[in-house]
């Protein structure tokens, strides 16, 4: 019975699962109580929301989920969620010590960092230290941040996506793919437990879609018996996802947002082709490498489970 817990964002899926179905696990686990803590990717507002439901039930109250924004070069982190705010996305304020800056780039904003906790360089590696360092000696982290409010800096930031996850279409329209995949699998909850945008350099986006099979199954009545590819191939599923992908496209403000397709993948994210990473989020590059073929086929029409707007 611990005080605090804290693991990856899978992890806590794999526990809201576990408490929603067992009344002696939620006696011990919330026992002694205080503090949630997530790190290494992105934890969905669907998975927050449902701890929070069984929290209340069971405590009568929510238990305080924290997070923070960091890499390992960081040891570890350079943010965390003491501000007021708590909710998906939200990375706080600077820790103690931390410097930020907010550099424009491709029409982002890419968080950098100074301090004590920063690495002076990489291992016999100058010029991956060069290029990973700025000239005032901050540290570039990749990591695309906007601040809450601007009027009001002190809420802290937003993350807003990995800058080098970004692409152009082949008509130069320049894709944010954070805010686009998080919204598709905020709004994809129960169905969707991961998307991938595609792809650089062609013509509209389209998605590749996880799907969460077990709740497809139960969606279209079938058993365990039944391959994957049968089960999203059944009509209600098909009717779910188009329904899903319509709602995606009522917000879409043009190329850069709009969805022409989405497939669903029968077959999961592959940790040993590296299309997961070690912190068990989606190796988005990896994907569309390792799918170029289906990928193809998606842009031709001729992919299966494909499901055009």
């Amino acid at each position: 019975s611990p005080t605090a817990y804290l693991t990856v964002p899978r992890g806590w899926e794999e526990l809201a699962n576990a408490l929603e179905r067992d009344a002696k696990l939620r006696e011990r686990f919330f026992a002694r109580m205080r503090l949630f803590f997530f790190a290494a990717a992105g934890l969905s507002q669907s998975v927050w929301d449902r701890l929070d439901r069984i929290a209340e039930a069971h405590c009568g109250e929510r238990i305080r989920m924290m997070a923070g924004l960091g890499m390992t070069e960081a040891s570890p982190s350079c943010t965390f969620t003491t501000g007021p705010l708590s909710v998906a996305g939200y990375v706080g304020v600077p820790a103690p010590g931390c410097e930020l800056k907010l550099v424009p780039v491709d029409g982002k904003l890419e968080g950098r960092f100074r301090g004590p906790h920063i690495m002076p360089g990489y291992w016999r590696d100058a010029a991956q230290t060069t290029a990973c360092f700025d000239e005032e000696g901050f540290y570039c982290s990749g990591d695309a941040l906007k601040l809450v409010d601007p009027a009001n800096p002190q809420l802290g930031l937003m993350f807003d996506g990995r800058i080098a996850e970004d692409f152009k279409l082949s008509s130069g329209v320049f894709v944010s793919v954070g805010p686009l995949r998080n919204r598709a699998v905020l709004e994809g909850t129960p169905l969707v437990q991961d998307v991938v945008v595609a792809a650089p350099d062609r013509e509209c986006l389209g998605l590749l879609v996880f799907p969460r099979l077990a709740d497809c199954r139960q969606l279209a009545g079938l058993d365990d018996g039944v391959d994957a590819a049968t089960v999203l191939a059944s009509a209600p599923v098909q009717d779910w996802f188009a329904a899903w992908l319509g709602r995606l496209n009522r917000e879409a403000s043009g190329n850069a947002s709009r969805l022409e397709w989405i497939a669903l993948q029968e077959e999961p994210p592959s940790a040993d082709r590296g299309e997961i990473t070690d912190k068990g989020s989606l190796n988005q590059r990896s994907v569309l490498a390792h799918r170029a073929e289906r990928l193809d086929a998606c842009y031709r029409g001729t992919a299966p489970l494909l499901i055009r707007a």
